[in-house]
């Protein structure tokens, strides 16, 4: 029996690299742009990949390492003023409850990306606060400080109470906004 060649594995990943890419360019172009040059910068590095470990992992700490160094690049961030990238975003249909995903895209919009990104990999995408604070390079403590001051902020930007239900559909956006795990993509 011959052993998977990890390179396979990468195609697996890719629907939550560009989800996780989105979530930090909020823009769908350079977000694959993006996934892209982490599936080249995997491919070309696989070498470096050691079989047994997670390759989801290995391929989401590429990819933020990738954000992060070209915000250092661009030492600037494009605005989306007159909302033209938000728009091109598919939005639920509509539902009985008082939060609708796009006052959900817009707090979560204005959160810092230290917490968006933190929200992200520990909601939406089920990393343990272990592999999460390992993919960014922090402690364990600063991710959940960081996830915990990103639900807080979404709360009061959406103007929940405290113990408020949430009616939204999808489990990853309620995982983001609860602080509950779902399962990985």
């Amino acid at each position: 029996m011959s052993a998977v060649d990890p390179r396979d594995e990468m195609l697996d990943h890719l629907p939550a690299l560009r989800a996780f890419a989105m979530s930090l360019t909020r823009n769908s172009s350079t977000a694959d742009d993006m996934v892209q040059d982490t599936v080249v910068k995997a491919w070309s590095n696989i070498n470096k990949f050691q079989p047994g470990t997670n390759m989801r992992a290995w391929l989401f700490t590429i990819l933020r390492n990738t954000y992060y160094s070209s915000r250092r690049k661009l030492n600037r961030e494009v605005a989306d003023v007159d909302g033209v990238f938000t728009e091109t975003l598919s939005e639920k249909p509509a539902h009985d409850g008082h939060l609708h995903m796009q006052d959900f895209k817009t707090a979560f919009a204005k959160l810092p990306d230290e917490q968006r990104e933190a929200l992200i990999l520990v909601g939406a995408s089920g990393f343990s606060y272990e592999d999460a604070a390992e993919m960014c390079g922090v402690a364990i403590g600063t991710i959940k400080s960081r996830a915990n001051r990103g639900r807080a902020k979404l709360t009061e930007l959406m103007g929940l109470g405290e113990g408020e239900s949430m009616e939204l559909t999808d489990s990853a956006t309620m995982a983001v906004v609860s602080g509950g795990r779902r399962s990985p993509v």
